[in-house]
């Protein structure tokens, strides 16, 4: 249960040797685990079943901190003072704003109320805050009003994170909101750039969000296994 926390697909041929049982073991427990509910067998190997919601944003800012904050630095160096950008509330994005501060001239659409505080009023930035009922947990704003604020913009450059990313179900989110304004940014931005470090690939989210064909440029910490970066092979991609 331990190996499947994070939503991967884990193979049987994996989790046998790394437990060091055969494979006709694992199976038998991959059923028993089934029937009780907590995981999905498919394709030879098995995953959790998909969790409804990610936890408050403190929690989630903890999470594999280093590599969204190496993803982060190198995101940052791709932006120029006065690019217009919409960020959203994902925990890699507001790492990414946090690395903003020192750039000038920016206009920020976000519906993140940590990213308003990190990027307002400062540097001669113009901030477009998303309004609505807040989420406590997201610390944003991505009910119906929000969502219609922010479809009336159209920035250069779209930073967007994500909740899981699937070969076969593409780009997926947690939170209903958060997805809807995810599918908003792919349609209106001129450019999007996903900041997603390696635990996000493979990994099941609740609801999809995009194709990986619409990703203009991927940012993450290690370097992409071949289906991926084959999957990705249209989009600028790079390692920090």
């Amino acid at each position: 249960m331990a190996r499947l926390r994070g939503g991967r697909t884990l193979s049987v041929s994996a989790l046998a040797a790394e437990l060091a049982v055969s494979d006709e073991t694992i199976r038998r427990e991959l059923r028993a685990l089934e029937d009780h509910g907590v995981i999905i067998r498919e394709h030879g190997g098995a995953r959790m079943t998909t969790p409804v919601h990610e936890g408050p944003l403190h929690q989630r800012m903890e999470e594999n901190a280093d590599a969204k904050l190496r993803i982060a630095r190198a995101a940052a160096e791709l932006i120029e003072d006065g690019a217009i950008l919409f960020i959203d509330s994902g925990t890699t994005s507001c790492f990414i704003a946090r690395h903003l501060a020192s750039r000038r001239s920016l206009t920020v659409i976000t519906n993140s109320l940590r990213v308003a505080t990190d990027l307002g009023g400062i540097n001669n930035n113009r901030l477009f805050l998303a309004g609505g009922q807040m989420d406590y947990d997201y610390r944003a704003f991505s009910d119906h009003v929000a969502q219609d604020y922010v479809r009336g913009f159209t920035p250069h450059l779209a930073i967007l994170s994500v909740g899981g990313i699937s070969l076969e179900r593409g780009l997926m989110d947690f939170h209903p909101g958060e997805a809807t304004m995810s599918r908003i940014a792919y349609a209106t931005s001129k450019r999007v750039l996903l900041a997603a470090d390696a635990s996000k690939f493979g990994r099941y989210a609740l609801i999809q969000t995009a194709a990986l064909t619409d990703v203009d440029l991927l940012v993450t910490d290690k370097p992409l296994a071949d289906e991926y970066a084959r999957a990705f092979a249209h989009a600028d991609v790079m390692i920090a």
